[in-house]
């Protein structure tokens, strides 16, 4: 974790979670089929979500979890599950009169039940007087929300499915809820969009997964093992001005979590090369204005440092004079190493130049480090440093008064797969972990024989885990894209990305003995725009290549 010091935001507490459930209430479209979900709308005068439209649900009550007895469960279902599942069907009543519950005979209840049982009162024990049981074993944990850090009224929610009991109509109770109606996910997300149907994130996010159902029987099969399909506590940024929320898998998540950790709504996420983005008090990130298919939003180039201790530059990007004097600039001319995690054009050309923009300001030519590039790199790729990096060996930024106790110090290792001579760097106080184009952040990275290697750039990746686990090291910052958070996941499903795909390279070759390169990459990448399959073609011949190593009777 960086240290508490090196934050832009003094620490905030968040606000504590209230234990909530709410149930999403499913059945088949009367006559033409297809899932629709049960909705209503809040009341213009609730305290939280006012006018949204929601799926029922509220608070869980010390009666829910003291209900159990009169509640049928699933063997897997575990008691915390059964408390939720109880609290949302007494919701699901209260606000809707939708009653989950069955007489001993297995009829569920009906009208006349609903009718008899007050919505205002102990709800359980009515239940019970009347000879119900709480059919809690037929709602299922679809997913788990926690909300945003930045809210001041905050719930931790299992969002809970279950069909609609036949015969039974929803009636709202005009005074939290209002309108009952049946959607399809995707007419309640087109409503949205068209400002006609206010919903929070968290319902519109569920909606979208639930849109890829075709019928409620395929929901309730996908839940049946008891673990949710997603868990989240989103983060919020700024986009063009405006909060945007992210969940844990989408690109902006793990730089919220670097930059704001405790929720603040601070950090722009808009791309640009106009100024240097603050991510630490330490640390900072100027996008070259190269965008492109092979470069997403731009080259990212790192300034790691301080006034107090001058700075370190990583990947200073193609020679583009203004990018080099911004770079420059945003160090206060103090840059004591130029470092390259690799060769290739959008990432060493500019360290000359910005090597001699400081000796032309009167500084000490600051030295170019990295590792020369192999006899096998294309010939734009050629690359001297003035001093070549030894694996593991560490850089220091010290301040000039040693009491001050201020140290950065990025350690280097090596990382051949990408480019034979690539290599990333650990800034060992803060736990990060810069990663030049071995992890990318919204794309995958190119391994382009002969100087990309599969077999090394798996390799490479275990290399990194084990760095991660011996440093503590939380977030990965690319050379293309956000920060990301979740370090070891995010190359635990890398790995596992690359090891998918050779397994349909590997198909695609067997399928085709006799086919070549533009065959199988369009059968092993098919998923893959057919503009993208020349640079895909690159990543198959790797895959080829390790797999004929590996196995070599695949020829």
């Amino acid at each position: 974790m960086p240290r508490p010091g090196q934050q832009l935001h003094p620490h905030r507490e968040p606000v504590a979670t209230r234990p909530a459930a709410t149930v999403l209430l499913l059945r088949d479209a009367p006559g033409t089929g297809g899932l629709e979900v049960l909705m209503t709308r809040r009341s213009a005068q609730a305290s939280f979500a006012p006018g949204a439209h929601v799926f029922p649900g509220g608070g869980i009550d010390a009666l829910d979890a003291q209900s159990h007895s009169v509640a049928d469960r699933r063997p897997a279902q575990s008691a915390l599950h059964l408390t939720q599942a109880i609290a949302a069907i007494r919701e699901s009543f209260e606000e809707l009169g939708v009653l989950l519950a069955r007489h001993a005979d297995g009829r569920m209840a009906d009208a006349q039940d609903i009718a008899a049982i007050d919505r205002s009162q102990p709800f359980a024990a009515q239940c019970a007087a009347r000879g119900l049981r709480l059919a809690a074993d037929s709602v299922y944990l679809l997913a788990h929300w926690t909300a945003d850090r930045d809210l001041a009224r905050r719930f931790a929610v299992p969002f809970l499915v279950a069909r609609m009991p036949e015969g039974q109509v929803p009636v709202a109770d005009e005074a939290e809820q209002f309108e009952p109606l049946w959607v399809r996910p995707a007419d309640a997300l087109a409503r949205h969009e068209a400002g006609q149907f206010f919903m929070i994130f968290p319902t519109i996010r569920t909606l979208q997964r639930l849109s890829g159902f075709a019928h409620a029987q395929a929901v309730l099969d996908a839940v049946a093992h008891e673990r949710p399909l997603w868990v989240s506590c989103p983060r919020t940024g700024l986009l063009a001005g405006r909060q945007a929320r992210y969940m844990e898998d989408e690109a902006p998540f793990g730089e919220l979590a670097l930059v704001c950790p405790d929720g603040q709504i601070a950090h722009p996420l808009d791309w640009q090369s106009e100024r240097p983005v603050a991510l630490l008090r330490n640390l900072q990130r100027l996008t070259a204005p190269n965008p492109g298919v092979m470069t997403g939003p731009g080259t990212n180039s790192y300034l790691v440092g301080e006034p107090a201790t001058g700075f370190i530059a990583i990947d200073p990007g193609p020679a583009d004079a203004e990018h080099l004097d911004k770079l420059w600039r945003a160090a206060g001319g103090d840059i004591r190493a130029i470092v390259c995690t690799h060769s290739h054009a959008d990432h060493a050309p500019g360290a000359a130049p910005l090597q001699a923009l400081c000796v032309r300001a009167g500084n000490a030519p600051p030295p170019i480090l990295g590792l020369p590039s192999a006899p096998t790199a294309r010939a734009a790729s050629r690359f001297t440093p003035d001093r070549a990096l030894q694996d593991r060996e560490s850089l220091v930024l010290q301040a000039k008064a040693p009491e001050r106790g201020i140290t950065h110090t990025l350690q280097v290792v090596h990382t051949p797969g990408h480019a034979a001579n690539h290599l990333c760097l650990l800034l060992l106080e803060d736990g990060l972990l810069f990663s030049g184009d071995h992890v990318l952040n919204g794309s995958t990275t190119v391994v382009d024989p002969p100087d990309g290697n599969m077999a090394d750039y798996l390799d490479s990746l275990e290399r990194l885990d084990a760095c991660c686990v011996q440093h503590g090291v939380e977030f990965i910052l690319p050379a293309h894209g956000y920060v990301l958070g979740d370090a070891r996941g995010a190359l635990a499903r890398l790995r596992a990305h690359r090891l998918a795909r050779e397994a349909r390279v590997l198909a695609a070759m067997q399928a085709l003995p006799r086919g070549s390169l533009e065959d199988w990459v369009r059968h092993a990448y098919d998923d893959v725009p057919q503009r993208m399959w020349p640079v895909a073609q690159r990543s198959l011949l790797a895959h080829v290549e390790r797999i004929r190593a590996l196995q070599p009777g695949n020829d």
